[in-house]
């Protein structure tokens, strides 16, 4: 008598139905040999004893999987929180599952957790990289293996893969414009590491903002920092120490001006009769904070699920050498008190 605390397995199944585990191994997987009377029996069975499949054995058969791996820099960053999401959605109505790691902002973590994915035999790999990552050798390795990469928010230029961004420039563009058709003009900048593309691109169109309206660009007024809130403050001390300080702030994203958000206030100024500040991202605290923050959404679970689309569209392909592609977001400016003044 088969013993029912076994992990149940083909060959348990087939013992109770009274056939073979090649049988049963083709009806789960609805094979035509097999009588529609045989299939049911099996599946009911199957479902009975709560029986799933194997997925590294059928992994090993099959040399490829139904599990994607993600790696990003950091989860409690709900932008982060929102994109996999999306992945995790537009997976699942796919058939696959996904498996979630963090680089911790730290480009050796994210070596090792490409490593680890890899060793599990993923299907495809989705990635933001970590701020401190500045090249993409360890994606390309990936790549040369034939495991489909995909990049979003945070990229790599000399990684030739499909990405998914939004479009930086134009945020940070009408972000500042915003600032300055509120009456500011002197409009500082929290920019992030300089090796980031986001970086680049929205120190571009906060310059652009500028010289359109015919406001001097000056160097004193954009500070690079971390992308975080701890260095969102150290940003606004430096500024509160020029002799002409700032009457608004376009953060590089909404962690940096939550940090300068409470740094100003703990300072003893207004936001925004005193200074005005815009973030990047529409994190929900955005809204919990007072005044609440004006920021650009860049829509982070549509993000996830174009980034998810595009990896299983390579997974699915026939094209050995198939284009990487680039699909690109809109962003939206989120307008709030931060900026608007009473």
């Amino acid at each position: 008598m088969t013993n029912i605390n076994k992990t149940p397995t083909l060959k348990i199944i087939a013992e109770k139905i009274g056939c073979s585990a090649s049988t049963v191994s083709r009806a789960l997987q609805d094979h035509p040999g097999i009588s529609q009377d045989t299939k049911k029996r099996i599946c009911d069975m199957a479902k009975e004893m709560d029986y799933s499949p194997d997925s590294v054995a059928r992994s090993l058969q099959k040399k490829s999987t139904t599990t994607i791996g993600v790696i990003v820099p950091e989860i409690r960053h709900d932008f982060f929180s929102s994109a996999i999401d999306g992945i995790e959605d537009r997976a699942y109505q796919a058939g696959y599952t996904i498996i979630v790691s963090k680089s911790n902002e730290d480009y050796n973590r994210e070596v090792l957790n490409t490593r680890s994915l890899t060793s599990n035999r993923v299907a495809g790999i989705i990635a933001s990289v970590a701020q401190t990552t500045r090249d993409g050798q360890h994606f390309l390795a990936i790549r040369k293996r034939g495991i489909p990469v995909v990049l979003f928010d945070r990229v790599l230029e000399d990684v030739d893969v499909s990405k998914v961004i939004v479009d930086d420039y134009v945020g940070a563009y009408n972000s500042v414009k915003h600032l300055i058709d509120c009456g500011c003009s002197r409009i500082a900048h929290l920019s992030g590491p300089k090796h980031l593309k986001i970086s680049n691109a929205r120190l571009r169109g906060y310059r652009a903002a500028l010289v359109d309206a015919g406001i001097e660009y000056d160097d004193e007024l954009v500070i690079t920092v971390e992308l975080d809130e701890e260095h969102g403050m150290e940003g606004v001390q430096q500024l509160l120490k020029l002799e002409n300080r700032p009457d608004a702030i376009f953060a590089i994203n909404d962690p940096v001006a939550v940090g300068a958000h409470k740094e100003i206030q703990s300072q003893g100024l207004t936001i925004p009769d005193d200074i005005s500040i815009t973030g990047f991202s529409n994190n929900p605290i955005t809204e919990m904070i007072e005044p609440q923050l004006t920021t650009v959404d860049q829509h982070g679970y549509k993000m996830g699920q174009m980034a998810a689309e595009l990896l299983l569209d390579e997974i699915n392909s026939d094209q050995a050498d198939r284009a990487p592609e680039t699909r690109i977001v809109e962003t939206e400016l989120i307008i709030r008190g931060s900026t608007v003044k009473n």
